[in-house]
């Protein structure tokens, strides 16, 4: 029997049909695709003329003009030229041409005002040049018309003085377009397109915002207790406590609004509060070397120690940048009763001392007075520990079983 070795008429039928499909999709892609009012779109410049330039907006859209006063600057000099890439928003679908007239920035006068009407209608932001600052808001320059932006509408945050906003050209979104008698009535927000973008970011970072996750954010605000930091779209809290391993450090000794820092998440809680879905708690001392093992601090050694806080126990002394140990009453007062640390010395008062003991496991310190021949061997301080039941104390045993 033979055997026919040619290809299966029915594969070349499938090949035909797979190309004849390839190509009437090219087909519908070069078919003009609708554009609104309104749309922002990116094109390339094609042709320049005496009406303006010509911008191919893409596949399956046709070309776009770009007005002759949209294309020039003050001198008459032409700012784009065949080739270049201009993005622009669409404010006419059939101009005298026949085809969408692009605008990259408002015109002034009427024309100006119509497209004015036109972005308040659909809902579009503008640019305005902030131009004075007056009572409870700003002026901004819209297209040769005066709008006022409220203060609590210029940021997310407050803003305590808008001087600094002055000669700033800015986005802003229609809050109120009215004709009167006296003319516009133009009243704007930034806030709100400033919200719309934190949403957008906030879906972002929320994704990446897990325990232990290290991010980089933005320092908004200072509080005695903390420091605000935007981790972008999502503020998290930085505790005084979680800024460093100094005790009774100020955010602001080390923090500045708009500084930019890296921290680590510690805890994400839910809120469901719908405004503020997490509650946030960053740490900076999570990332730094902790002084305690930097310090290296044997028993026995001598060290300087500047007291930082007082209790009826013992006076806490600093011995290197973050790093504190307990001085017992018993050592402030060896030659005489004390009922409290303050009745033997001060915050501030500098201290030579020895070092009796370190835990380093539960960052603990053991300090005593001047001189001493009985600092306590790591060793022996386990085995303390370990018969006691881990209990610190203050050492009295150990010293009284070691004499």
């Amino acid at each position: 029997m033979k055997h026919d070795d040619s290809p299966e008429k029915g594969a070349g039928e499938d090949e035909d049909f797979a190309a004849l499909f390839a190509a009437d999709e090219r087909k519908q892609d070069k078919r003009p695709r609708r554009v609104k009012l309104g749309d922002t779109v990116t094109g390339r410049v094609v042709s320049v003329g005496p009406a303006g330039a010509f911008v191919d907006m893409g596949v399956g859209l046709s070309e776009a003009l770009l007005p002759y006063d949209e294309i020039r600057d003050e001198a008459g000099h032409l700012t784009v030229q065949v080739g270049d890439e201009v993005s622009a928003r669409v404010v006419e679908l059939e101009g005298k041409t026949g085809c969408p007239v692009l605008r990259r920035s408002m015109a002034k006068g009427a024309v100006g005002s119509a497209e004015l009407q036109q972005a308040a209608r659909l809902g579009l932001a503008v640019d305005g040049t902030v131009t004075g600052v007056n009572k409870g808001g700003v002026e901004v320059q819209v297209a040769g018309v005066r709008g006022f932006c409220p203060i609590s509408q210029l940021e997310l945050r407050h803003v305590e003085d808008p001087t600094p906003y002055v000669g700033q050209k800015l986005r802003f979104a229609i809050s109120k377009y009215e004709t009167d008698a006296r003319g516009v009535n133009l009243v704007l927000s930034r806030r709100a397109l400033l919200e719309v973008e934190n949403r957008e970011r906030a879906k972002e970072t929320r994704a990446k915002l897990t325990p232990g996750a290290v991010m980089t954010g933005t320092v908004t605000s200072l509080r005695d207790f903390g420091a605000f930091v935007d981790l972008g779209g999502i503020d998290g809290l930085l505790p005084a406590s979680e800024i460093g391993y100094k005790r009774g450090t100020k955010p602001s000794d080390v923090l500045a609004v708009g500084q930019v820092i890296e921290v680590q998440v510690l805890r994400v809680e839910e809120t469901g509060d719908g405004k503020r879905p997490e509650k946030v708690s960053l740490s900076l001392k999570a990332l730094a070397p902790d002084p305690f093992h930097e310090a290296v601090l044997k028993p026995g050694a001598r060290v300087q120690g500047t007291v930082t806080r007082l209790e009826a126990f013992g006076a806490f002394a600093e011995v290197a940048p973050g790093v504190e140990g307990l001085v017992h009453i018993s050592e402030l007062g060896r030659d005489r009763s004390l009922r409290h640390a303050r009745d033997a010395v001060k915050v501030g008062d500098v201290l030579e001392l020895t070092v009796l003991a370190v835990d380093a496991d539960k960052r603990r310190i053991s300090l005593g007075t001047g001189t001493r021949e009985d600092a306590v061997d790591p060793d022996a301080l386990a085995a303390f520990q370990s018969a006691s039941g881990g209990r610190f104390g203050t050492l009295g045993d150990l010293f009284k079983k070691k004499a």
